[in-house]
This record gives structure tokens, sequence and C-alpha cells, in this order.
């Protein structure tokens, strides 16, 4: 495994990972960025590797007290996959009304961020390719193991999961629904996914949006620049 101690930025972290799956270069390799955090890091690793990148959209849900603390999380879907984290909802003493509320919540943010940045953007296919997914980071993992149930059900023929750094207890539970793991760091003693990175600033709704602009419809020989609007 390839140890850094601190990344400049989430551009930075995603050359970095892309240097560690460069082995998936000639794997029919599909990225899929988790946004927002994810998506500048997804960015580097499908350039490098001459992938196509797409995004999962999910979103935590948080305690009602303490939102920053995951409690579960949603993704996006026909069918919505929802992650339960059932030893921190019974810590936090989260009711089954509580967690539906806070869901149906998120569930909402999905929708808007899959018209914002996708539109009828058609998914890339996943079927017989290797799809990576990728995050800034991971903390308690429940956002991830969503959106990893969720890619598994398209079908890929290999599922890596691939990340800056991580919680190892998360990292440790999350090898189980995926094919192989890339991880640059995972120290025991973790903190935040923002003390990796000396700048971790938020990234903007905006940005998602120019990334994808950018990438090639799937289906289609038109250049971004070439697309009708």
């Amino acid at each position: 495994m390839h140890r850094v101690a601190r990344f400049k930025d989430r551009t930075d972290a995603g050359c970095l990972l892309a240097q560690a799956l460069a082995v998936y270069r000639d794997k029919n390799p599909v990225v899929l960025a988790l946004p927002r955090g994810g998506v500048p890091v997804a960015a580097e690793v499908a350039k490098a590797l001459n992938a196509p990148l797409d995004l999962v959209l999910v979103r935590k849900i948080g305690a009602p007290m303490q939102p920053e603390l995951a409690i579960g999380a949603v993704v996006d879907g026909a069918d919505p996959i929802v992650v339960r984290n059932a030893e921190i909802i019974s810590a936090t003493g989260t009711t089954p009304i509580e967690f539906d509320k806070i869901c149906v919540r998120e569930a909402a943010e999905i929708e808007r961020r899959h018209r914002a940045y996708l539109g009828n953007r058609p998914p890339v296919p996943l079927q017989g390719a290797t799809a990576i997914v990728v995050d800034d980071g991971i903390a308690t993992g429940a956002t991830m193991m969503a959106a990893l149930r969720a890619i598994r059900r398209r079908q890929p023929a290999k599922l890596v999961l691939a990340v800056p750094t991580a919680a190892p207890e998360s990292l440790g539970s999350l090898r189980r629904e995926a094919d192989a793991t890339v991880c640059l760091t995972a120290p025991d003693y973790f903190g935040s996914v923002g003390a990796f990175y000396e700048d971790f600033r938020q990234i903007s709704d905006e940005e998602v949006i120019a990334t994808m602009a950018k990438q090639p419809v799937p289906g289609s020989s038109l250049a971004p620049s070439a697309r009708p609007s």
C-alpha cells in the first residue's frame, strides 16, 4: 500500500490514486465518483486511465441532533438502496420515524442533484466493465457502503473501491462489498477525512456540473463541446 502523510488537495490525491490504479487501465475501467468531494479525485483517475466518468448519487443520513454523524445512507435509483448503521442509530436514540423523515429529505436532495449534475445524460453501462468507485475519503463508510451495493446491482465484471484515505475499521467492513480495494493511507488514528488534506474546501455544484459537462455522453460519438444543448 502506497503511504502518504497528507495531500495538497483533491486533485493531488486523484493523481496519486490514479498511479495506484494503473493496473486497471486495460481492464475496461469506468470511474464512478461520489459527489461532491469525490468528483475532482475521480476526474484525475478517469483522465489517467482514459476511462469514462460517471456519478454515484448517494447522501448520508445524519443523526437528528448530530447531522455530521452518519446513521445511514441512501443512494439514487429506481429502487433506492438504504443502508442503516444500527449501532449508531441505537447510540443516538434515533427513532424509525426520525430516520425515515431524514431519508425522505436526503432522497429529495439526490433528485435535485441528479437533475443539476446529469440532466438527461444516460448512465455509463457497467456490465462487463471494471467499476472503480471513488471518493475523497471514508470516515464511517455508510455512504460508500450504499454506493458499492448500488453499483454491484449493475453487474460490473469487477467492483473496485478506491480512496485516498479511510478509517481502518470502516475500510475493513467495506472490503467485503468490493472485489478489490485501493487506499493510499489508513492510519490507526484517523480523526477526519479533512485532516489528510492541506486544502479541503467544499466543492460546489457548479464545479461538479463543469466537470461532467466535459465528459462524452454515453453512446454518443459527439465531443462534449459539440453536444447539442
